[in-house]
């Protein structure tokens, strides 16, 4: 026997009857996103290393530990799989001139990779859904995509997110608060950790995100960036707060939220939850104006968030709001394999009518006892058996069979004649109705 072949740690399969979770999520999504006027942009699993390089930033974590990096050997090409999809958006658009007329409203979802210990609701390969609006420059748009991921969570039924807001500014302040901020950690180097004094001067204002309870009380007292920030900055700000006000969005500022890409500038947010454990995010986000600039593009404004498709999963599954697992309408009981040639159009005109139908799969010794069938029948979770017997075939009809649900002549005729309505019309059998 060859030797067994298992997935790569860390990269999962999705399998029934979980992966019916994922397609609900998903199609939860698509509908919001169509309300909204957001359009789907698929973009390549591989992208340029120096897409990411640029445009995350050489001293981010994603850059310097987590990506997986391979040199391709047809043509010496440094490539890697994407550890994340903005910059991806933004080179699309760049590339296909998607904003040359106007404003674009876009969102994707896909699998993205990163070199990390797996721990739940964080994987090497993990999928994100992401919402990204390109050429709008008010804080109108970035209150439109935090109100859209809030009805989100409404549209799915979640409680117990909290939503965090935060101002970067622009450039020129995070640099001044840069300096002072370097000046500070300086003068209490004694008290900042390895990662703290490896960040100092590559990328101090992720320190203020250290999760070491022995450095809280220095970030707290640390210079705060909304003290650097100029008129139009707060402007930008203030606007953004009004308008979630006027929705009625409570959030809370947060004035050591940072995120771990370099691109982002004004408005940046976070939804989290502290019912995952130490993978409190659900989905971040926030304003990255320079990105289209950073990777050759002409200067164009832009805002969007992701959110982890992993960990919206397991918040449902916490507050048992995954839905049921979908089941076929109707479950056909074949007595015989010989008349296989007459049961399988008929169900065949219930499908294309609209009706779900799951046939009943024999082997090589036959269709097996009728006994056995309606107990897969029973399993299969379908409200009704279509039963094919050799007396029924006979007649040109068929018997239905109720499984579940009301068990009188009124209550389950209705529904029955419902179901198999395509079935008389398309195929002219008439219908039985046997009840147990």
């Amino acid at each position: 026997m060859a030797e067994k072949i298992s997935a790569v740690k860390g990269m999962n399969d999705i399998a029934p009857p979980v992966s019916a979770h994922w397609e609900w999520l998903e199609e939860q999504l698509r509908s919001l996103m169509q309300r909204y006027g957001y359009r789907n942009l698929r973009t390549p699993i591989v992208e340029p290393t120096a897409l990411f390089v640029r445009g995350l930033g050489q001293v981010t974590d994603i850059v310097e530990k987590e990506m997986y990096s391979f040199e391709d050997r047809l043509n010496g090409e440094q490539l890697t799989l994407r550890p994340e999809n903005t910059a991806g958006v933004v080179r699309a658009a760049i590339e296909q001139s998607l904003t040359y007329d106007g404003g674009k409203r876009l969102y994707y979802m896909g699998p993205m990779f990163r070199h990390e210990r797996p721990q739940r609701g964080r994987y090497r390969q993990f999928h994100q859904f992401g919402a990204e609006a390109l050429g709008f420059a008010g804080p109108d748009v970035d209150a439109e995509l935090i109100v859209l991921a809030c009805d989100l969570w409404a549209a799915l039924g979640l409680s117990g997110i909290s939503l965090e807001i935060n101002s970067l500014g622009q450039p020129p302040e995070r640099q001044a608060h840069r300096a002072a901020l370097i000046a500070y950690l300086e003068a209490h180097a004694e008290l900042l950790d390895e990662d703290a004094r490896r960040r100092l001067h590559t990328n101090p204002l992720r320190i203020l995100d250290t999760k070491n309870p022995l450095m809280q009380d220095l970030v707290n007292q640390a210079p705060r960036l909304m003290d650097h920030l100029g008129q139009e900055s707060l402007d930008h700000f203030h606007r953004l707060r009004t308008l979630l006000d006027a929705h009625g969005i409570e959030y809370t500022i947060n004035p050591r939220l940072v995120r771990g890409m370099d691109y982002y500038n004004l408005s940046v947010f976070e939804f989290v939850t502290t019912q995952l454990g130490s993978q409190g995010t659900v989905c971040a986000g926030g304003r990255y104006d320079g990105l289209f600039e950073q990777i050759g593009g002409k200067s164009v404004p832009a805002v969007g968030w992701a959110l982890g498709m992993e960990r919206i999963l397991e918040l449902l599954k916490e507050q048992n709001k995954l839905p049921e697992q979908p089941v076929p309408d109707a479950y056909a009981v074949v007595q015989n394999a010989s008349s296989l040639s007459q049961v399988m159009p008929v169900l065949r005109t219930l499908r294309l009518a609209g009706v779900n139908v799951q046939m009943h799969a024999g082997g090589p010794e036959g269709m097996g006892s009728m006994k056995s069938q309606f107990k897969k029948a029973d399993a299969s979770g379908a409200r009704f058996a279509l039963i094919f017997g050799q007396a029924e075939l006979e007649k040109g009809a068929v018997a239905i069979k109720p499984l579940r649900g009301p068990r009188n002549d009124a209550d389950v005729g209705a529904p029955a004649q419902q179901l198999l309505k395509p079935l008389a019309e398309a195929a002219h059998w008439a219908s039985i109705f046997r009840l147990p």
